[in-house]
């Protein structure tokens, strides 16, 4: 773990080095590239191929595609998914984009209509556990909006628990695949996977990667690589709930960035011990040790405006206050996915059951995208509706821009309604 005070001489720039912008190690961006050329070329039977090269357990063409009825699971399970989903979609119903209209200047109606996309793609990650909660926060999504064909891509075998939240969340079409090969099937299409409007969803750096390289053959929800948290603390933070927090964001794996800020030095020591404490009693203990050695910060700041100012520089994708006025300076934060305030708003909340989506913006990111919204479903169309008395108000307005750009073929399609 790494200890960053702004006593040192060269804070400033540590803490600037801390802003990562997600770059893509080269040989991975190969590799990408080279897998998608290879399903766009070779389809079906690249995507088997490819796919069983990385899974433990091999599909066959006809396997891809998970048709049967979900096994239900324990009925707690099934109430925590039914509760979740609910408070999901009743945050997103409440936030559905409206078509509107109004008249301009001249009296002509121009609005804005919003249509769901007709059919997205949608990647739930695998790996060491089976993430029911990122089934819910980007299917759900999807199905209040209205999308008609939501196809989920998941790593095969696929958890039956798993299964049934991405059914459940209202998946019309499930393909147990995942990796690079997944993206490259949702954007370009095989045999057995239709191409689709638009990829989303978490995953690891080669996931990311693809998606990054089929932008623009699809559309993409932005670029959520590796979890991170950042606390923002002082005296009044229990070292306890800040340390639960912190490991709880290490489960994440080694690449995941923590970092807690605070301004009491008191502090920082409290939750180190807690943290050894805490680890004792959880599963994977070398696996927790192994990400907080990595991608652990301390960082001690001299009073709280310091402390925003360094969040601002790291521009994490959670982030936790739990410190004085935290109410009052989560307004004033510009570059972070999403805000907890006070000792009771843990982040397990938000991943899990509280409303919003969990997918959030990563590797300094939050700088310039938002996380994953219900109008990212939708695809806007403008409308323009003159009728003859309006024109005639802003022709010469029309007339006099056109040819201010030599475009004589636009001014004349304007004068010539007029008999000019």
């Amino acid at each position: 773990m790494k200890q960053l005070s702004y006593q040192q001489p060269d804070f400033a720039e540590r803490i600037k080095d801390l802003n990562v912008t997600a770059e893509t190690p080269r040989e991975i961006v190969q590799q990408v590239r080279q897998i998608i050329n290879q399903i766009k070329t070779g389809g079906d039977m690249a995507l088997v191929e490819i796919n069983n090269r990385f899974s433990p357990e091999p599909v066959t063409r006809a396997e891809l595609e998970l048709k049967h009825k979900p096994k239900a699971p324990a009925r707690p399970v099934r109430e925590a998914l039914t509760l979740a989903r609910r408070n999901i979609e009743k945050f997103y119903r409440a936030r559905l984009p409206k078509s509107s209209s109004s008249k301009n200047n001249e009296g002509a109606a121009v609005g804005e209509i919003y249509q769901p996309l007709r059919r997205v793609g949608i990647y739930v990650p695998g790996g060491t556990a089976p993430l029911v909660s990122s089934a819910l926060m980007t299917v759900t999504l999807a199905k209040t909006a209205g999308v008609p064909e939501i196809v989920v891509c998941t790593p095969g075998p696929v958890n039956p628990t798993l299964y049934y939240a991405i059914r459940m969340a209202g998946a019309t079409e499930v393909y147990q695949i995942g990796g690079a090969q997944a993206i490259a099937a949702l954007a370009h299409g095989t045999s057995s996977i239709r191409a689709v409007n638009k990829i989303y969803g978490p995953g690891n750096v080669y996931v990311v990667e693809a998606k990054r390289q089929v932008f623009g053959r699809v559309g993409i929800d932005l670029i959520p690589g590796p979890s991170e948290v950042a606390v923002l603390a002082d005296d009044e933070a229990r070292p306890a709930f800040v340390a639960a927090d912190m490991l709880a964001q290490a489960e994440h794996g080694p690449r995941s960035r923590i970092f807690l800020v605070s301004v009491s030095g008191r502090l920082i020591e409290r939750v180190k011990a807690e943290l050894e404490r805490q680890m004792q009693m959880l599963d994977r203990v070398q696996y927790l040790r192994e990400t907080l050695n990595l991608g652990c910060w301390f960082i001690l700041v001299k009073d709280l405006r310091q402390g925003v100012a360094v969040i601002e520089q790291i521009a994490p994708e959670h982030l936790s206050l739990v410190c004085k006025g935290a109410k009052k300076l989560a307004a004033e934060i510009h570059h972070c996915g999403g805000i907890f305030v006070g000792d009771y708003s843990p982040v397990a909340a938000g991943d899990y059951a509280a409303g919003p989506s969990h997918v959030y913006p990563t590797g300094g990111s939050a700088v310039m995208f938002s996380g994953l919204t219900i109008d990212q479903f939708f695809r806007k169309t403008s409308f323009i509706h003159y009728e003859k008395a309006a024109l005639q108000k802003g022709a010469k307005t029309i007339e006099t821009l056109a040819l201010s750009e030599g475009l004589t073929a636009h001014q004349r399609s304007v004068a010539i309604r007029f008999g000019k």
